[in-house]
């Protein structure tokens, strides 16, 4: 991605996470990255399609990363811990994408469905996980619908808990949620 690119994605995201898609313009995104609309057609050819590229960036980067931690493991367990810390860091490094991936979860127009599927495809992956666990007799046989949303739930709203009340500290929170869930799926 070229300099100017980054820069309106970068920009949008931003703006699009403090005050949401519908009350973002066109004019604010250009004004705050400091470039002429023409330069913002020339790299992306509406609002739209800077949303559309900024959630499939996004999710590529957390399912890459998932892939990359999840492959050299072999206990489903071990798995979930992965995901689980990917997730948390995406959530700390990546806050703005996760506020707009979760404002946005809630609707049916486009977007809202563009970003349901998004997160349901990521809990898919985790509850595979979760059904490779249960057949390995590594996690225990309950729902994996219910425990790979949990994983994702869980994650996030702890995540957003601890960021509005303290300063999170990333290890300490996947700590605490190894303790009070991950572990609690053995077997």
């Amino acid at each position: 991605m070229n300099k100017t690119k980054r820069k309106i994605f970068e920009a949008s995201m931003k703006l699009f996470a403090d005050k949401g898609y519908d009350a973002t313009s066109i004019e604010e995104i250009t004004a705050t990255v400091g470039v002429a609309k023409g330069t913002l057609y020339y790299h992306f050819s509406s609002k739209e399609e800077i949303f559309n590229f900024l959630v499939d960036e996004g999710v590529k980067l957390l399912k890459n990363s998932i892939s990359i931690k999840t492959e050299k493991l072999n206990n489903s367990l071990d798995k979930i811990r992965a995901i689980v810390l990917i997730q948390i860091k995406i959530l700390f490094k990546y806050e703005n994408f996760m506020t707009i991936i979760l404002s946005q979860i809630w609707g049916n127009d486009e977007r809202s469905l563009m970003c349901k599927k998004h997160v349901f495809e990521y809990i898919k992956i985790i509850e595979g996980i979760v059904k490779e666990g249960i057949a390995k007799k590594e996690i225990v046989d309950k729902d994996p619908d219910i425990i790979a949303s949990g994983i994702f739930g869980f994650t996030c709203s702890s995540f957003i808990y601890k960021m509005r009340h303290e300063e999170v500290d990333v290890q300490n929170l996947f700590e605490e949620i190894d303790n009070l869930f991950i572990k609690k799926l053995k077997a």
